[in-house]
C-alpha cells in the first residue's frame, strides 16, 4: 500500500464531493470516524491449500489449472461441462497491488488502516470454488479444510479479521458436525451455498424450504450465529458464453440467484419456526430488495389459494426483522432503503481485496453515495448493523466509548 500507484484507469475512484455537514468522518485516521466494518472480505487461501491437505482419495477431483501446446491456460471444475480458457490481464498500478493482497493477516490489518476500516468478515476466495461439485460429501471435505486453515490464519484476530465458516448443506448428515466443529474453534459465523445441492434448479433437489434443514438452523439459533449466502454459490454462473457473456452472466447467473435463498427462509416459514434465526445474501447489493419484498408480499395475498403455509405475518417482515444484505456502491439501494425502512437491514463492504470493491478508495467511494443518508442510518449501514450481526460487540463498545454519546443520538 505505501509504494501504492493509482494508475490513469483507476483515477475516478478518487473523485468524491466531500463531506460537509457529515457528523463524522471516513477517511482513515480522522479522530471522529465512523466506525467501519467492511461485511464482504475475502481470503487468499495459499493456492496448495487444498492439494496437501485434503484426503487424499479427492485429490484427483480437486480443480485443475493446465497450460496447453499453444500456451494458452484452462481450468477445469469437476461441475463444469467444459474447460474454461483463462484470459490473464497484464494487471499494473492498484490493480496489481489487489491481486496480491490479502494473504498475511498482518497485512490485511495495515491494508484496512489505510482504508479506514475497523473490522471485516471474510470469505472464501479461491474456496469459491469448493461448492462446484454435484457430490455435497466431497464439497464438505473442501469446506472442512478450508474451516481448519481459515481458522489457524485469522483465528487469534477474530476480533477484528472474522472468517466466515464454509457449509456444505447438500450433506444433511455431516453439516450438523462440522457445524459443532466450527463452533468450538470460535467461528461467530456461517455461509451457505445458495443452493444446498449444485447446478441448475432441479424439482427433485432438496431446498431449504424442506423440515429436513430444521436441526440445522436449530443449531444456528441455539448459538446465535447468522448466516450468509454469498453470491456466485450453488450454481455455476459461467452460463452464457459468447458475445455479453460477462454482462449476463453477472447479473443474472451470479447475482440475482443470491435472492432464492432469502425467499425461501421468508415465505416457507423458517422463521417462525426458528424466530431468532439471522440470515443474509452478501455481494448481491440492495437495490433488489424493494422489489423483492413487495413481490413476496403480493405473491401471498394474490396467490392466497395456493400459498402454503400460511404465515403469521407477511413474507417481507420476516426479513426486516430477521435478514440483512450487503453492497458496495448501489446507488439505487441507497437512493430506496430510508423509503422502505431498510436501513436496519443493510450492510456496507470494500469487498477487499477484489477489483470491483472499493478498497483502497473507500471513503471516496462512500462520499460519493452516501450523503443523501440521514446521520442515523450511515452509521448504521457503515458499522454499527455489522457489529451486531457478526458479533463485533466489544468494537462497537469500544468505538462508542471513544466517539462519545455525542455520535449516537
Amino acid at each position: 500500500m505505501t509504494e501504492m500507484t493509482v494508475n490513469e484507469e483507476n483515477k475516478w475512484r478518487l473523485v468524491t464531493p466531500g463531506s460537509n455537514g457529515w457528523a463524522s468522518s471516513v477517511q482513515p485516521g480522522a479522530s471522529n470516524k465512523y466506525l467501519m466494518i467492511s461485511a464482504d472480505c475475502h481470503a487468499n487461501e495459499p493456492a496448495n491449500l487444498w492439494a496437501e491437505r485434503i484426503d487424499e482419495k479427492y485429490r484427483d477431483r480437486l480443480p485443475k489449472v493446465w497450460i496447453d501446446d499453444k500456451g494458452v491456460q484452462w481450468r477445469k471444475m469437476e461441475a463444469s461441462e467444459q474447460a474454461d480458457r483463462l484470459v490473464l490481464s497484464r494487471l499494473t498500478g492498484e490493480d496489481f497491488l489487489r491481486s496480491k493482497s490479502g494473504a498475511d493477516p498482518l497485512d490485511r490489518l495495515k491494508d484496512h488502516a489505510l482504508d479506514g476500516i475497523d473490522g471485516e468478515v471474510i470469505f472464501p476466495n479461491k474456496g469459491m470454488g469448493m461448492w462446484y461439485t454435484f457430490d455435497p460429501i466431497f464439497a464438505a471435505a473442501q469446506c472442512e479444510v478450508y474451516n481448519t486453515w481459515a481458522w489457524e490464519t485469522f483465528g487469534q484476530y477474530v476480533d477484528r479479521l472474522s472468517p466466515a465458516a464454509a457449509l456444505s448443506t447438500g450433506d444433511i448428515e455431516g453439516v450438523l458436525g462440522e457445524i459443532d466443529r466450527c463452533l468450538k474453534l470460535g467461528f461467530r459465523h456461517f455461509t451457505l451455498p445458495c443452493k444446498p445441492m449444485f447446478g441448475p434448479p432441479k424439482t427433485g433437489h432438496i431446498n431449504y424450504n424442506d423440515v429436513a434443514f430444521d436441526p440445522m438452523w436449530a443449531r444456528f439459533q441455539e448459538a446465535n450465529v447468522p448466516i450468509t449466502f454469498h453470491v456466485s454459490t450453488g450454481k455455476d454462473p459461467r452460463t452464457t458464453r459468447g458475445l455479453g457473456g460477462a454482462v449476463v452472466n453477472y447479473v443474472v447467473h451470479s447475482l440475482s440467484p443470491t435472492a432464492e435463498p432469502l425467499i425461501t427462509l421468508c415465505a416457507s416459514g423458517v422463521i417462525e419456526r426458528f424466530p431468532h434465526l439471522k440470515f443474509g445474501s452478501v455481494e448481491a447489493g440492495i437495490g433488489w430488495l424493494p422489489w423483492a419484498l413487495d413481490a413476496m408480499d403480493e405473491a401471498y395475498l394474490k396467490h392466497h389459494f395456493w400459498v402454503r403455509p400460511k404465515l403469521k405475518r407477511m413474507p417481507s417482515d420476516y426479513f426486516r426483522s430477521n435478514g440483512f444484505a450487503s453492497f458496495g456502491e448501489d446507488r439505487t439501494g441507497l437512493a430506496l432503503m430510508e423509503t422502505f425502512n431498510l436501513q436496519d437491514n443493510c450492510i456496507w463492504a470494500n469487498d477487499y481485496p477484489h477489483h470491483e470493491g472499493t478498497w483502497p478508495h473507500s471513503a471516496q467511494a462512500i462520499e460519493r453515495h452516501m450523503g443523501g443518508l440521514s446521520e442515523s442510518s450511515r452509521r448504521k449501514v457503515l458499522g454499527e448493523n455489522s457489529a451486531r450481526i457478526f458479533g463485533f460487540s466489544e468494537m462497537s463498545a469500544r468505538y462508542k466509548a471513544q466517539s462519545g454519546p455525542e455520535h449516537h443520538d
